[in-house]
C-alpha cells in the first residue's frame, strides 16, 4: 500500500487499516522516528458520552471542558516525551520477555 505525501506532510491511512485500528477523526497520533522509518501509535479520541449522570453523586467539583482538554493534552504530551526520552524501552522489554 503506497500513498503520496501531501504538501503539508499529510499521509492518508488506508480505510482498511483505519477500520481495523478503530481510528476516528480526532484520534491522537504519536509519531516516533525509528532508524529510517516512522512508527505511529494511536490513542482514542475523547468520548462523546457523558458519565455525569452515573457519577453525579461522586463529583466533588466542576471541571470545565477547557480544563479537561488541557489536562488531557498535557498527559499525551508527557507520554510522548517519555516515549522520545526512552524510545527503546519497549524493545528492551520485548527482548527480555523473549529471552526468558
Amino acid at each position: 500500500m503506497a500513498t503520496i505525501v501531501g504538501t503539508k506532510g499529510q499521509v492518508v491511512i488506508e480505510k482498511q487499516i483505519r477500520e481495523r485500528l478503530g481510528l476516528e477523526p480526532g484520534s491522537l497520533a504519536i509519531q516516533r522516528l525509528v532508524g529510517d522509518h516512522v512508527e505511529i501509535y494511536f490513542g482514542p479520541p475523547a468520548h462523546r458520552r457523558s458519565l455525569r449522570g452515573i457519577l453525579a453523586s461522586r463529583i466533588q467539583r466542576h471541571v470545565s471542558p477547557e480544563e479537561w482538554e488541557m489536562v488531557r493534552e498535557e498527559a499525551w504530551a508527557e507520554a510522548a516525551r517519555e516515549e522520545l526520552d526512552n524510545p527503546l524501552k519497549d524493545e528492551r522489554t520485548r527482548h527480555r520477555k523473549q529471552s526468558e
